[in-house]
């Protein structure tokens, strides 16, 4: 358990966040909070959410950027930065870096997303493709660093950018004074870190939760054994918070102040990002959706009111609409069947009128008669449905059935 009282390792304090909110006074958007009654319902009380999303450069990375780079001499300045990023940071560091008349590179994983990448350079950064995750990127950063000295602006190790992301701290507890918990997503640990010492130090009563995707959550072997520990490898959509090593500045901060890590599964960053999408009308990338994730799957943990941070909204449109589908099929909204029927005439209407007598949508047919396990007087027809939920899905299984035919959802 976290305690307030005691001094943290790093010299991060929250006076250092207060200086850091004056200087992104006019640089960053005012965004209110968002009543989620969606969410109230399930938990027993007010949620707010705390839209990062919408913040300038879509997340909230330009808080910890610019802190850093308006701290730095001419002569620093002068030498140029580099950062490494999957986007989000790559958008702050450069839209910092314009502001601020600094030049700035950046190096993104291989595959990073096309919105991320055209924004970053729209921003006037030079971008270069580097390894196949943040981390690996992130040897190529501090390989150019030592080769022409650029200043390298790390992505959450640093107190510089623990401070200016600790400012969203400061901000929840002016809009929200009675908050009782803060949820926050996280992956190398820069935001988790500052709000949570932002919050902790001003009122040490309120719960501090960081929310990681399972496929990319190295804080809780982390945290088991005292140390940031490096993960073998990772497998998440949510690629913003795809740290495989927590950065040793936020960790010691993490490891003091911060209550709980939790971990949300592949299925419940996408129904979470869907549901925002569809009630709250926003925007918000898989990562940036962990923390709601966390709320809709165990809504009874959280003492209410809670704030809930969407820590950003940069998310290519193709992304999108497998992220709704994936997040469809996750409600049970969406499935695929698959019936084997024999293949003489009538046979496909009679499937087709089961499902349509359970009043579902088929949005696709296909037929494949070359599958070696089929006879040859055999057809197998693949149908994607879309369906108002789980029950409603069953109901179309239990209408096939009824026609005799052997159905397998996929």
């Amino acid at each position: 358990m976290p305690n307030p009282s005691s001094q943290s390792a790093v010299a991060v304090n929250v006076q250092e966040i207060r200086d850091a909110g004056e200087r992104l006074d006019g640089v960053i958007a005012d965004i209110p909070v968002a009543n989620a009654r969606w969410l109230s319902e399930l938990v027993g009380g007010p949620v707010y959410l705390i839209p990062e999303n919408l913040q300038r450069a879509g997340s909230f990375k330009i808080r910890g950027a610019f802190n850093r780079l308006s701290k730095l001499t001419q002569e620093e300045r002068d030498l140029g930065v580099v950062a490494a990023s999957a986007g989000n940071h790559a958008q702050g560091v450069a839209l910092a870096a314009r502001m601020l008349g600094i030049r700035a590179t950046v190096f993104m994983p291989q595959g990073a997303t096309i919105p991320k990448v055209e924004a970053t350079k729209g921003y006037g950064a030079e971008v270069e493709f580097a390894g196949s995750s943040i981390d690996e990127a992130l040897v190529e950063a501090r390989a150019f660093s030592d080769r022409t000295g650029a200043i390298l602006i790390h992505p959450f190790d640093h107190q510089d950018i623990v401070a200016g992301q600790g400012t969203l701290g400061l901000e929840i507890l002016e809009k929200i004074p009675d908050v009782k918990t803060v949820v926050v997503c996280t992956g190398g640990g820069g935001l988790l870190a500052g709000v949570a010492l932002a919050i902790k130090s001003l009122n040490p009563e309120v719960t501090v939760i960081g929310v990681q995707a399972e496929g990319a959550a190295a804080y809780p072997a982390s945290l088991a054994v005292g140390s940031p520990q490096k993960l073998d490898n990772m497998s998440t959509m949510a690629d913003g918070i795809a740290v495989g090593l927590p950065g040793a500045i936020p960790f010691e901060i993490v490891k003091e102040h911060v209550d709980e890590i939790m971990t949300v599964s592949e299925d419940q960053l996408s129904s979470a990002a869907l549901l925002l999408l569809e009630r709250a009308k926003m925007v918000v990338e898989p990562a940036g959706a962990a923390a709601t994730a966390a709320v809709m799957a165990w809504p009874k943990k959280f003492e209410a009111p809670v704030a809930v941070v969407l820590s950003g909204g940069n998310v290519d449109s193709l992304l999108l609409l497998r992220i709704i589908r994936h997040g469809m099929a996750a409600s049970g909204r969406y499935m695929t069947v698959k019936v084997r029927v024999p293949d003489s005439p009538g046979n496909l209407a009679q499937v087709l009128t089961a499902v349509q007598q359970a009043h579902a949508n088929i949005v696709e047919v296909d037929h494949n008669r070359m599958d070696p396990s089929l006879g040859v007087d055999e057809v197998e027809i693949d149908i994607q449905v879309e369906t108002r939920g789980r029950e409603h899905a069953m109901e179309v299984m239990e209408s096939l059935n009824r026609q005799g035919f052997i159905v397998e959802e996929l």
